[in-house]
């Protein structure tokens, strides 16, 4: 399939810069892929539109405070992205790159500490080491903020306080997203409360979300696109409460694409099992799917592979007539805007 037919124009004051001031005041689009239909409503009445006895699955990965502030001995500032850390190196983007060299120290305002470049990985991307050795997570804690997505265009720590608690979950626990799995952030306890007496349950998994979540799909046809890998798991509670869910002939929730992402991995042999690891598994139109009922999600960007699953789980007449309908009515979009409700 070719990657220009997952391409929409979306106007500039439609991607949601702010979260607004409650979680749950984000709007909905319910989606009802039996009848073709589809309903606006408010986030707070998600409880309506789903039965007793369904199941949410939530992805619990907490994001990190990946993005941090370098300089160079000649005073110039760099601005660094934490991906990963392995045997005491850190994985880490930094812009601009160009003029930067191996073995040379960064500095880390507000750290006593500096950061050595050890390898050039191409693209932004090196290999570095904390001088002296420390944790990532410790050194982020004292200097990091949230690693927001390029197209908020603010200055970087402008509203950090409220990024901090906003752009994560509040189930959040298991630290590893160099970005927030959105579709959780419209929950808050009032609404856990809710749902629960109405007798929808939920399950936890995990997908630590990485830098690969941003890239747009470059290549001609989306079958050309390499997809990232992510690490995942999924326990066997939560399996077992699935597995309960939909053997008393109610839904499976995915909430997120990577809740959806996990569902579809630990399901792949095709039976649903307990495991952990590492995913790349890429949905596109014609996949099916084998332990995801329902799909709570975001509004996602154009040439995306986010916008390539939904429209595997929907059909693209479906989700485009359903994302005209949300830009017609001024929804907001991304990572920060409304929901989406795939029934």
């Amino acid at each position: 399939m070719l990657t220009r037919q997952f391409d929409y124009e979306l106007p500039d004051e439609l991607i949601a810069q702010q979260p607004l001031p409650r979680r749950d005041q984000s709007r909905l689009l319910v989606l009802e892929r039996a009848n073709r239909s589809i309903h606006h409503t408010a986030f707070r009445r998600l409880g309506e539109h789903l039965s007793p006895g369904d199941c949410l699955v939530l992805n619990d990965s907490r994001v990190l405070p990946a993005g941090f502030q370098a300089l160079r001995l000649t005073g110039g500032k760099v601005q660094g992205l934490f991906l990963s850390e392995s045997q005491g190196l850190w994985q880490v983007m930094l812009r601009p790159s160009s003029r930067l060299r191996e073995g040379e120290s960064l500095q880390l305002p507000g750290y006593p500490g500096k950061l050595l470049l050890a390898e050039s990985l191409g693209k932004g991307m090196w290999s570095a080491r904390p001088e002296p050795p420390a944790q990532a997570l410790q050194v982020l804690e004292q200097i990091g903020r949230p690693p927001l997505p390029p197209y908020i265009k603010r200055q970087p720590d402008s509203d950090d306080l409220i990024d901090r608690r906003r752009y994560q979950t509040v189930f959040a626990r298991r630290p590893g997203s160099v970005a927030a799995p959105t579709a959780g952030l419209h929950f808050n306890q009032r609404m856990f409360k809710s749902l629960q007496a109405k007798g929808i349950r939920h399950a936890y998994v995990t997908l630590h979300v990485g830098l690969g979540t941003f890239a747009p799909i470059a290549t001609d046809t989306i079958e050309q696109h390499q997809m990232h890998a992510e690490s995942f798991s999924i326990s066997p509670r939560a399996v077992r409460l699935i597995q309960t869910t939909r053997a008393a002939d109610q839904r499976t929730v995915a909430v997120g694409s990577t809740s959806l992402r996990v569902l579809e991995a630990a399901c792949a042999p095709g039976k649903l099992t307990p495991q952990q690891g590492w995913t790349d598994i890429y949905i596109k139109p014609g996949y099916q799917f084998g332990a995801t009922d329902a799909l709570l999600t975001n509004f996602h960007l154009p040439r995306s592979t986010l916008l390539v699953l939904v429209c595997a789980f929907a059909t693209s007449e479906l989700i485009f007539e359903a994302y005209q309908q949300a830009i017609a009515r001024k929804y907001r979009f991304y990572s920060y805007g409304d929901a989406m409700l795939i029934l």
